[in-house]
């Protein structure tokens, strides 16, 4: 191909796009098309050369204005063909070409009985089933394989389009994928939610009954693995040339189930009926060694090592394809599955060892059967490395494979190639690239790590130093032997320029190493040194980021203030974000249908400055009155789920106020079941017919979230509240006035379900512990009130939504440290709050069950030993609970402040966050 053939990306975008939807069937420029068109507004969906995504506007004369500049463009677009047909053209006959170019050329139609036709078509033939057990499951995997059909479809006119523009991909590396349910995001993407709920209608079908047939994709643990799902929907939407690439986990996150008042964990079998959505690509398969040995070998002269023996697993690639919101771009998530090199042992099964002959093929399984195993033991610690390896591993050999379709030198990878680390689970792949330029492509190290480090980001998401991984050396050596060396190279090679800077001061050098000697930490235990993932993750990238501006500030000044002083250009800040077509639109369609009408257009789905225009009406009565009937109707859904998972009944006239997150001490879910125990103390001391009651504001605390298995005090915090839970909602004396609920399972269904019925939302990390936070935008951004600390992204949504808007409390981040000096010498100038201790009584006492059973827990709230600052920012806590009472009681002024939250989020939604990657980091259009 000429340099004149290579198209600009964004012009070859908008022709392709108006190709791919003429609504003709004459064969234009070797493009499919459109045998009936997509939608019902039609305008609302094509790209054109005015602009990469032109919208319907509701005025009859500019709808008439879009459609000529559309038409137009079509016409333009239509004298152009794209590159690829010459170059099929080429390797074809010329009847085989003519043929196989007009089979393939024309689109899936999209009218009412074309759609039913499909479905029908994969009931009987792929589900092989016959119109006597056409069931609602098969419903639902038939109309998936139809909607995948289509997807498929633009996923290829995609990837040809990128492959002739020779665009700079990025690929987002990721341990979690917390994708939730693909059916509803489909059908909205594409699209045709009015198409496919006629056409199921006259089936018998209801959409929205399919909904529930299907399972949660649950392979992620939460923010982390759901902020993944969310960059992929926006990369996806902005027509970013971009994959995901993760692990095909046989187990998701587990099961929780509640029995006597603990948690108990399930395997989660997210495949037990299939997945129709995936792609299994047999075709794309690659060996990864682990183990073995490391040899020195001469070629042409020069020694070489060479990584030899072990075991060989291979890994097998799963496409699921992401579809982009009204544009044909249609992005793909592949994830690996490990499968053994060989099935089964004949020379074993033939002597009778018919469990030793599949042990191989079990153990090379494992890789890939459950979302992180428990680490506590030797073997678990090696599983999880083997994972991580894993994934690089063959997703660098697939990124390699489709770079070298370019036909270019292997020195100009870095201009096509871009990945962006997902937390430091996939580093390893800096040391497999490096591997592969040094030891196969016979490149220098000078050379090769030039071009590492031209291709690799990092985002970090965490400041808690336990949860920054270390892996032993002695592991790595065993595991993946050439890598250690290689590690050993970097790090040494890395504190020379560190020496080279501040030759004087060996603490720096200890203190950026990236091995950690013994004793360096507290990790550094029984002689054993450790490899700091963190740092090679810096030390092997481009850019390092934070995730709210708070976090990227810890990160600059605390955490990696040794690096940021080396390499202070390396460091930036790229805030969090969520989209909002699947938390607003889908989640919340009674919200989303009154923003339309609100804000004279549905544009704000993937423009959300458009919501800024609720500010000027947020007083208006009747948009308060709409407002507050979409809420409650929102309520009764979330108190209907309530009743049938929980047997709980609730009132839909009480505040509900809710906190559903991982379980975890520094979220302070303890601080909440405290806080419930003295609004249940204080109540308790009112009589029924005490003039008090008449102030007292009926709330309901709902929570969700797992504790992970191996987490003792995380679990404890669980028992607590469903203790606490017991006794309230069982005391007629308070029940009117107080509920307590835990929601168990929570996943991205329950969510959906949960954030548009919340009043209030609790938000409690001890301030400086959360990086981001990426619930508390979901839930600001459908109208609910925020109760937070100063920590992670609430500081930035406060100031985009107003300070009065955020019920903010609690300890600020640069005085923690201080405290938590003072806590440990006894010294401290505060005292802690006595309704605090007076609530901890009543779980010493016995009102919520043996007292012992919650000894551990009490111990951590010492005041020397209360590392989150419970007993701390305690009072604080209650005061601004008491805030959120008054507001309340004040029904127009909580309406306005629910309006504006939603008004202020355009910051967060993860368009905003992409397109910001996109330009300072990736450098790609």
């Amino acid at each position: 191909m000429s340099a004149e053939d290579v198209l600009d990306l964004d012009d070859s975008f908008q022709s392709w796009s108006g190709l791919s939807r003429n609504a003709s069937n004459q064969d234009v420029g070797g493009s499919r098309t459109h045998l009936v068109d997509s939608d019902e507004e039609e305008v609302d969906h094509i790209p054109w050369k005015g602009g990469p995504f032109p919208r319907a506007s509701s005025h009859p004369q500019a709808q008439q204005d879009d459609r000529t500049k559309r038409d137009s463009s079509l016409q333009e677009a239509a004298k152009r063909r794209l590159p690829s047909f010459e170059n099929i053209q080429q390797h074809c006959s010329t009847g085989r070409f003519d043929l196989l170019w007009r089979l393939m050329s024309e689109c899936i139609p999209e009218d009412k009985v074309s759609i039913q036709r499909e479905i029908v078509r994969h009931v009987e033939y792929t589900l092989a089933c016959t119109r006597l057990n056409f069931a609602k499951k098969h419903a639902f995997q038939a109309t998936a394989h139809s909607l995948r059909d289509r997807m498929v479809e633009r996923f290829n006119d995609t990837e040809q389009l990128f492959d002739d523009v020779r665009a700079r991909r990025v690929y987002y590396l990721s341990l979690e994928f917390l994708m939730g349910r693909t059916l509803s995001n489909c059908v909205h993407s594409l699209g045709l939610v009015g198409k496919y709920s006629e056409a199921l209608d006259e089936l018998g079908f209801q959409l929205e009954e399919l909904y529930e047939e299907e399972k949660d994709a649950a392979l992620g643990n939460g923010g982390l693995g759901r902020l993944a799902a969310c960059f992929m929907d926006s990369l996806a939407t902005l027509n970013y040339p971009a994959w995901g690439y993760g692990l095909r986990y046989s187990y998701g996150l587990f099961e929780q189930r509640i029995h006597n008042d603990s948690q108990i964990e399930l395997p989660d079998c997210w495949l037990t009926d299939g997945n129709p959505w995936e792609v299994e690509r047999l075709d794309v398969q690659y060996s990864i060694r682990f183990y073995g040995h490391v040899n020195l070998v001469q070629v042409n002269g020069r020694i070489k090592s060479c990584w030899e023996g072990g075991d060989l697993v291979q890994a097998v690639a799963y496409d699921n394809l992401i579809p982009g919101h009204r544009t044909r771009n249609t992005l793909n998530l592949r994830l690996w599955a490990s499968r053994p090199t060989r099935q089964l042992d004949m020379e074993l099964f033939n002597e009778g060892d018919y469990q030793g002959a599949l042990d191989a093929r079990q153990r090379s399984e494992n890789i890939t059967s459950v979302l992180y195993p428990n680490d506590s033991s030797y073997s678990g610690k090696e599983l999880r490395l083997k994972q991580q390896y894993f994934l690089v591993a063959a997703t660098i050999r697939d990124i390699l494979a489709r770079f070298s379709k370019t036909q270019e030198s292997i020195i100009d990878l870095a201009k096509h190639v871009c990945i962006q680390l997902n937390d430091t689970h996939p580093a390893l792949g800096i040391v497999e690239l490096l591997r592969i330029l040094l030891d196969e492509e016979d490149l220098p190290w000078d050379q090769a790590w030039d071009i590492t480090t031209n291709i690799f980001n990092y985002t970090n998401h965490t400041v808690l130093p336990e949860a920054l991984e270390k892996w032993s050396v002695s592991m790595i050596e065993r595991l993946i032997p050439r890598h250690m060396q290689l590690i050993w190279e970097i790090n040494h090679r890395f504190l020379q320029l560190v020496s080279l800077r501040w030759p004087d001061e060996t603490s720096r050098l200890a203190a950026m190493s990236i091995i950690e000697e013994p004793g360096a930490g507290k990790d550094g235990v029984n002689g054993e040194k450790l490899v700091r993932m963190t740092h090679l993750a810096i030390v092997g990238s481009k850019y390092v980021n934070g995730v709210a501006e708070m976090h990227t500030e810890i990160l600059k000044q605390g955490l990696f203030r040794v690096f940021y002083e080396l390499w202070d250009h390396k460091f930036q800040n790229k805030t969090n974000g969520v989209t909002p077509r699947r938390w607003l639109q889908q989640a919340n369609p009674a919200l989303s249908k009154l923003l339309s009408l609100a804000c004279a257009s549905d544009s704000w789905c993937w423009d959300m400055s458009l919501l800024r225009r609720l500010r000027s009406t947020c007083n208006d009565s009747k948009l308060q009155e709409q407002w507050r009937a979409v809420k409650r109707g929102n309520k009764q859904r979330l108190a209907m789920l309530i009743d049938k998972e929980c047997g709980v009944k609730l009132d839909l006239d009480m505040l509900y106020d809710v906190q559903v997150k991982r379980i975890h001490e520094y979220k302070r879910q303890l601080l909440n079941v405290v806080g419930i125990i003295h609004r249940y103390s204080e109540l308790k001391r009112m009589r029924r017919d005490a003039p008090g009651l008449l102030a007292v504001v009926p709330r309901a605390f709902i929570l969700g979230g797992k504790a992970a298995p191996g987490y003792y005090m995380a679990k404890l915090v669980l028992k607590l509240i469903l203790h606490v839970a017991k006794v309230v909602n069982a005391d007629k004396d308070t029940n009117q006035f107080l509920k307590v609920v835990f929601i168990p399972n929570y996943n991205v269904k329950l969510a959906e379900i949960i954030i548009p019925g919340s009043d209030i939302s609790q938000h409690l990390s001890t301030a400086g512990t959360e990086a981001s936070g990426t619930s508390n935008m979901k839930f600001a951004m459908n109208g609910c009130l925020l109760l937070a600390t100063l920590d992670g992204a609430t500081a930035e949504i406060r100031r985009e939504v107003g300070e009065d808007n955020v019920f903010i409390f609690g300890s600020r981040a640069q005085d923690v440290e201080r405290i938590r000096k003072e806590q440990r010498n006894q010294c401290c100038s505060w005292s802690v709050d006595p309704r605090f201790y007076n609530a901890l009584s009543r779980i010493r006492e016995g009102d919520f069950g043996p007292p012992s059973q919650f000894e551990d827990l009490l111990e951590s709230l010492r005041s020397e030993r209360d590392q989150y600052l419970v007993g701390v920012d305690f009072g604080s806590y209650l005061e601004a609970q008491a805030r959120v009472d008054r507001t309340w009681q004040q029904p127009e002024e909580w309406t306005r402040k629910s309006i504006l939250c939603c008004a202020g989020m355009a910051k967060f939604s993860s368009d905003n966050t992409i397109r910001q990657y996109a330009e300072d980091i990736w450098k790609v259009r």
